[in-house]
């Protein structure tokens, strides 16, 4: 998995790249848990996702209620597989999607 930061003041994007799964979620956590402070924008890109587990989707959760407290979050460009995930796990009517 590959993660692209760029944003600056209180807006933030995440492009992650790749599968984010049980191997790759901590690496996600540990950038979010950094990198949160101060956002009151968070985007997360997945164009460029191929696969989300749950691990992943704890990863988002986690995510989602952090910004729920400071701001909003959105997630862009999920691709069809994706989005048929959040579709199923009923992630669709907790996340933004974009």
């Amino acid at each position: 998995m590959e993660l692209l930061k760029s944003g600056s003041g209180s807006e933030l994007t995440i492009a992650v790249k790749g599968r984010l799964d049980t191997t790759t979620a901590p690496q996600l956590e540990a950038e979010l848990s950094s990198s949160l402070d101060g956002v009151t924008k968070l985007i997360l890109d997945f164009a460029g996702l191929e696969y989300i587990s749950s691990a992943g989707l704890r990863v988002l959760l986690a995510a989602q209620k952090t910004m729920n407290r400071q701001g909003e979050m959105t997630v862009r460009g999920a691709t069809p597989a994706v989005c048929e995930i959040f579709d199923i796990t009923g992630f669709c009517d907790i996340l933004t999607l974009e």
